[in-house]
């Protein structure tokens, strides 16, 4: 009995560490989060055929202005980076936050290896007055796809 207790035992660690090997092994690369570095952030106002827009809030339908926010994204690997999601804030002329609540603020979806241009576009309530402050601007993508 005390035979088939060890064996029992020997064979539940032997599986487990069969398991986390293959986990190793098999897990795909697209877990791991590759950083990449945005600079040269700047904005201009949208074309007219991207500037209509509205912003709502609560119900509430209020006049927007269309930006984009355009600068260079630099991925210092080897290989693409895929959905990389752009994590920023950005301020009004008087210090209030254009985003409230919100530092995700658009993706990337596909970065290539060195540095590339990047664009987004973002709609600001008309009352919030520019220059617009961009500031904390980075970006974090994946080494495959994982949106379809």
């Amino acid at each position: 009995m005390v035979f088939f207790m060890q064996l029992r035992s020997l064979t539940v660690i032997l599986v487990t560490c069969v398991l986390t090997v293959l986990s190793w092994v098999f897990t795909p690369s697209a877990l791991a989060l590759t950083q990449i570095r945005l600079f040269d952030i700047s904005y201009k106002k949208c074309p007219p055929e991207l500037a209509q827009g509205a912003v709502t809030s609560g119900g509430t339908t209020m006049a927007a202005n269309c930006f984009l926010v355009v600068g260079k994204a630099e991925n210092a690997t080897n290989k693409y980076v895929y959905d990389a999601d752009i994590f920023g804030r950005i301020y009004d002329a008087n210090n209030d936050s254009v985003m409230q609540n919100r530092t995700r603020l658009g993706s990337i979806p596909e970065v290539p290896p060195g540095v590339s241009d990047f664009e987004m576009r973002i709609s600001v309530p008309a009352n919030q007055p520019e220059p617009l402050k961009l500031k904390q601007f980075k970006a974090a993508g994946f080494g495959a796809q994982v949106r379809k």
